[in-house]
């Protein structure tokens, strides 16, 4: 965000150079390629590095991101070994060494550099980025309304996720300064962040139609593109760039780039290599651990981070609360809520997607579903397909006791392994039985293949039909977990559950002036056979109750019924 400003400052030096450089159209034509191997080859033919030469290398390797190279060029330049250097080479090596994320070196260097504004604003983001706020708030009083100066401050509430005070800012330089289309790539990267990816893109088009093969114009098209579209769409946008494999740290990116794009395709083999030189790698890998269940080596990759940004804290709360869930940990839940408060409260993060799901998962740990269902309605029109957000709103809208619209949300669920998982077999059972239909929850049983996850679904379907006045259901599977445990308690549900059922059929019988034993003849029959596999006397009392009051109405069942399995 900073280095138009650097160019300027740095293309001021050298064209007060009293030789002429015939890199210079290149460099004019942002090939900084091309104008680097004609430095390398002067460098050749002259034998060694003339200062000029030095500065013009360092120069181009930072526009190319190869800090390393820039590093080391503005290193020889100020050993004094070719010439007296100007003294703002230690800003633009103060520069370079920020973009490493060596700041310490950088206010070093800075400090050793000349006092002007350029000198002020690499120290206004050092400090910053070092967290001494003392003296980050010495830099700032010193900010003014220089346009590189406006463009520092637009940067710095970039960095600190206040995207809509940096867009105000970039508006206003806009309006002065129309002939600087950079800005546009700026406004492009506040409203990407704001998760306007329409308008972001259209913003971008501005400058991508004179600079086309702009690499950080054509990249921020393709992560609009995954947003607004798919991976194959953002993919495709990145390989118009052709090869950039002699601008590593742009290959890298791409290569980043396109394991985000292809869902985490060959992420556990490229992702581990880009970790020191592309931050958002660690999260991404993060993500495809978590995606894959791995969440130790998800905790392990993350251990030590301090969030800074809303998706640093994100990634840190969902490894928290899952962790925590699977170890029964309060201590990582409690962590993991107030991360996500800590986003979804934040005035940049509040009214975003990500900031009102962040409320939601916080008020989904503190079991405040109501709250839960208020905020994921508000973003439910813009997660169409999201298997996430469909199970966490289907089970939340099942916990306030919605259950037809937790039935439908649940069942559009794609992902097959989270629809053989127990949560979601136990939650869309429980929708079947409270909606009226516990047949479909006896389906769901009975293609469960786990013996444990089985019968913990029976028990749940056992009480929650016994709840509903599903009587026969619930004596179904009281009959099958009493088969498993002798528990009394189980016999008294089975036992409730058969008279509950007959007692159906009675009342039927008394109000229903179509009512037809035929249809009721099988259930009677089944209600008695799962009483007489229970050797209790009260079983036998049932029974015979039963089939006194079928004989006085008529009909008749067989005494020798056999047992249902």
């Amino acid at each position: 965000m900073r280095h138009q400003r650097f160019n300027r400052l740095r293309a001021s030096t050298i064209n007060n150079s009293s030789k002429a450089l015939n890199e210079k159209d290149l460099i004019l034509k942002r090939d900084y390629v091309g104008a680097l191997v004609t430095l390398d080859f002067q460098s050749t033919s002259h034998g060694e590095n003339t200062l000029d030469n030095l500065l013009w290398v360092g120069y181009c390797s930072f526009h190319l991101r190869d800090y390393t190279r820039a590093r080391d060029a503005y290193i020889d330049a100020l050993s004094g070994n070719h010439g007296e250097p100007p003294k703002e080479v230690n800003l633009h090596l103060a520069s370079v060494y920020y973009y490493m994320r060596m700041y310490d070196e950088a206010i070093k260097m800075a400090m050793a550099g000349p006092e002007n504004l350029l000198q002020n604003r690499i120290l206004y983001h050092c400090f910053q980025r070092t967290e001494n706020d003392k003296k980050h708030m010495i830099h700032h009083e010193k900010i003014g309304n220089t346009h590189e100066d406006q463009l520092s401050l637009a940067a710095m509430q970039y960095n600190r996720g206040h995207y809509q005070e940096s867009i105000d800012i970039y508006k206003r330089l806009a309006i002065n300064n129309r002939d600087d289309l950079a800005i546009n790539v700026f406004l492009a990267m506040c409203y990407f962040k704001l998760d306007y990816y329409d308008v972001s893109l259209e913003i971008l088009n501005t400058y991508l139609e004179p600079f086309h093969d702009s690499f950080v114009a054509v990249n921020l098209k393709a992560c609009n593109l995954y947003r607004l579209y798919n991976g194959d769409a953002a993919a495709k946008e990145l390989k118009n760039l052709g090869t950039v494999d002699r601008i590593i740290s742009l290959s890298q990116l791409i290569q980043h780039n396109m394991v985000v794009f292809s869902n985490g395709e060959r992420a556990s083999q490229l992702l581990p290599s880009l970790l020191e030189d592309i931050p958002e790698a660690r999260l991404n890998l993060a993500i495809y651990y978590l995606r894959k269940a791995d969440v130790i080596e998800a905790e392990e990759l993350l251990k030590g981070m301090e969030p800074s940004t809303p998706q640093e804290y994100i990634l840190s709360a969902v490894v928290n609360a899952t962790s925590g869930q699977i170890k029964d940990n309060p201590t990582l839940i409690r962590s993991a809520q107030t991360s996500f408060q800590a986003v979804g409260a934040s005035p940049s993060e509040c009214d975003t997607i990500p900031g009102r799901q962040c409320m939601a998962s916080c008020f989904f740990l503190l079991k405040q579903f109501d709250d839960v269902n208020i905020y994921l309605s508000s973003v439910k029109s813009y997660m169409s397909g999201d298997d996430d957000f469909t199970w966490n709103y289907g089970i939340s809208l099942a916990s306030t006791g919605n259950f037809k619209a937790a039935e439908e949300m649940l069942k559009t669920i794609h992902n097959t392994s989270y629809k053989s998982e127990y949560c979601f077999l136990s939650w869309l059972a429980r929708c079947y039985v409270m909606n009226g239909t516990p047949e479909k929850a006896w389906e769901l049983y009975l293609g469960t293949k786990n013996v444990d996850e089985s019968y913990q679904l029976l028990d749940l379907i056992a009480n929650d039909c016994y709840q509903m006045g599903h009587f026969l259901h619930a004596a179904k599977a009281f009959n099958i977990l009493e088969k498993v445990d002798s528990d009394s308690d189980i016999w008294e549900g089975k036992r409730g559950a058969c008279i509950g059922a007959f007692q159906k059929i009675v009342v039927a019988k008394e109000w229903d002036n179509n009512f037809r034993f035929a249809s009721h003849e099988k259930d009677l029959k089944e209600i008695i056979s799962m009483l007489k596999s229970t050797d209790n006397p009260q079983s036998e009392f049932i029974v015979r109750s039963i089939w006194t009051w079928s004989k006085d109405n008529g009909l008749h069942i067989i005494s020798n019924t056999p047992t249902h399995q």
